[in-house]
């Protein structure tokens, strides 16, 4: 009788599966679309050099043509939203505790006030220059934290707008185009300048955006100097969790303020994937992840942000990048400079790492 039950359930069963896989493809589509385009542009930055984020975001908007096609929305959205938010996550796998302690009281004092500083000069010249202090807070938190990472994960608590998508992706591309060029000169700087192998390492993790850039503008120079500004870009990537904080609460206070409470519910004082960032960090930091997890763990967050990014490109134009100017440009570039000068003053003036 039970065999009998069983079997006539069978059409059941597998019309609930059929029905499950009809909701997943439409995601499935799309998604496979961006891990595409992931494979693609890895290959070619390991092999030729170059950004893997930037290829990422241009290869997707060579194909913006697909966001408008019915059957990629679904996935290349999910891809945009929470293959982000994991990739994000999986960042806390990247460092410890033990290691900002390591640091001592200056470098993490420099850090902070670095990174403070620069959201708020930011702001104060996005608003200036007429291009809004969301977007100012966009950049200048992307330029100071960690790059194209650090502007997918503030705009993920960001109030979603018409012009909110176009302001990531001009984020991406200007912080990861001055990253490249930093890999390149502030190596050069930091030897006209004479420093040392521990300041120079201070200066090039406290000012280069992009942690890959980083790494290879320190191992540039010496081992010594590579281990240390991999570190202090470490700590800087640790402020994204402060940083997505005070956004939160930043954005849902200015929308109570105006009335609008449904919109400001939507945006959650504490993110998920920022929870699961610093769950990530205690946990690392106490040894219970084998250095063989962890690594994995770096490398699919690695994945995810490239899937994630190729995800924006392909959900934005060419067209509407080109009406924006230049001044979103001149912005990045100041707050890039801004950030030269306070971390170069404290090491010069202030004896930090000497």
């Amino acid at each position: 009788m039970k065999s009998q039950s069983f079997i006539s359930r069978i059409p059941t069963l597998r019309g609930g599966a059929t029905r499950r896989l009809a909701t997943l493809r439409p995601v499935g589509r799309g998604l496979l679309v961006c891990i595409t385009i992931a494979l693609a542009t890895t290959f070619i930055a390991d092999h030729y050099g170059g950004p893997t984020l930037l290829y990422a975001l241009l290869f997707g908007m060579s194909l913006h043509f697909l966001s408008e096609e019915g059957r990629c929305r679904e996935g290349i959205e999910f891809a945009a939203r929470t293959v982000l938010r994991l990739g994000v996550a999986l960042l806390g796998a990247r460092m410890t505790l033990e290691q900002v302690g390591d640091l001592g009281l200056g470098p993490l004092l420099l850090v902070v006030a670095a990174v403070a500083g620069t959201i708020i000069v930011g702001a104060l010249l996005a608003r200036a220059m007429g291009l809004g202090r969301d977007f100012g807070l966009l950049t200048g938190g992307s330029v100071a934290i960690c790059g194209a990472s650090a502007a997918l994960a503030l705009s993920a608590v960001m109030p979603k707008t018409e012009t909110s998508e176009r302001n990531t992706i001009l984020t991406v591309v200007g912080v990861t185009t001055l990253s490249t060029l930093a890999m390149v000169t502030y190596p050069l700087l930091a030897g006209a300048l004479e420093l040392a192998k521990v300041p120079a390492g201070i200066f090039l993790g406290g000012t280069i955006h992009d942690v890959a850039q980083v790494v290879g503008a320190g191992y540039i120079i010496s081992e010594q100097t590579g281990d240390t500004s991999t570190l202090i870009k470490l700590v800087r990537v640790a402020m994204l969790v402060p940083a997505v904080m005070m956004f939160g609460w930043l954005f849902r206070a200015s929308r109570r303020s105006a009335n609008q409470d449904e919109g400001a519910r939507k945006i959650p004082m504490l993110p998920g994937f920022l929870v699961g960032f610093v769950v990530l960090v205690l946990i690392n930091s106490v040894g219970l992840i084998p250095d063989t997890v962890n690594e994995g763990l770096s490398t699919l967050s690695r994945w995810c942000l490239v899937t994630a990014i190729a995800a924006l490109g392909i959900k934005t134009s060419f067209q509407k990048l080109a009406v924006v100017g230049w001044k979103p440009v001149l912005l990045m570039a100041a707050e890039t400079f801004f950030l030269l000068l306070v971390v170069l003053g404290c090491i010069l003036v202030g004896g930090i790492g000497g």
